[in-house]
């Protein structure tokens, strides 16, 4: 275990100090772990760009849009494939498992896409991806291991089916809905790809493709250079991604906790 933290956390602090070393240091390679010659100037010329904020409040918006959306979608469509009374059940089943082993490949999903009208819109990033079948299952199977008496119970009381997943489920699924939603979280966080392909408006670009342009054509620009004519791209690269990492990295520790955490405990008595 020892090795595998360290094989996790190395990355992670040698980035942390090459992003605030001189950067002469961290281009001949003398950076190894802790920072040498602590420097901000990375920070300051990567914080005062203009595209900075525009490409975070970007992926702010997908990620948050994309992982409502898809748990809502995917709660509403798992729900009903937990129940066996569910007429076509196990097509549908079949027809989503399907979904895991092929698809329609890149050029169709664009054609489709394309022709929906949805290029150089966040409709883009977020419908072609809506719905992960991993994550479908996964929701379902913890659906099912729900009691049935307490749907039952709320029945009685004169729940809907929709009043039961609202008011039952989805309050007993704390747990499930709070890992789907990180792990989706992550994803559009830091999924650059589909961006690349979908769109055109720079206005409309993520961190993600910010980082991929500072990290691909960076070293070519005056942005990165100093009074001197140095270079300090490579430490921009490293400050970037130290940004684009952070906010995940904050809000992991406090929906870790509900992956270990059991559903039931004092739902049922007796």
């Amino acid at each position: 275990m020892l090795l595998l933290m360290a094989a996790m956390l190395y990355p992670m602090i040698y980035v942390m100090s090459a992003s605030v070393s001189n950067p002469a240091l961290v281009s001949s390679g003398a950076v190894k772990l802790l920072p040498k010659d602590w420097t901000w100037i990375a920070y300051e010329r990567i914080l005062a760009l203009p595209e900075l904020w525009t490409s975070y409040w970007n992926t702010i918006r997908y990620t948050v849009v994309q992982t409502a959306l898809t748990l809502l979608v995917t709660a509403m469509m798992a729900y009903p494939l937990a129940k066996r009374w569910l007429p076509g059940r196990r097509a549908i089943l079949l027809l989503a498992a399907f979904t895991m082993l092929f698809n329609g490949g890149l050029i169709p999903t664009f054609l489709v896409v394309q022709q929906l009208g949805m290029l150089n819109s966040i409709w883009a990033i977020v419908l072609p991806t809506l719905v992960n079948t991993w994550y479908l299952f996964i929701m379902r199977t913890f659906f099912e291991a729900l009691p049935q008496e307490l749907e039952d119970a709320a029945t009685i009381d004169g729940c809907s089916s929709l009043g039961v997943l609202l008011r039952i489920v989805l309050p007993l699924s704390l747990p499930v809905m709070l890992t789907v939603g990180l792990f989706t979280a992550v994803g559009q966080w830091n999924s650059f790809f589909d961006a690349l392909i979908y769109l055109n408006d720079r206005d409309l670009y993520p961190l993600q493709i910010l980082l991929r342009n500072i990290v691909v054509a960076g070293s070519g620009s005056e942005a990165y250079m100093d009074e001197g004519g140095g270079t300090f791209v490579e430490t921009v690269k490293y400050s970037t991604m130290i940004i684009a990492t952070l906010p995940i990295l904050c809000i992991y520790p406090f929906i870790q906790k509900y992956f270990v955490q059991g559903s039931m405990i004092g739902g049922i008595k007796g």
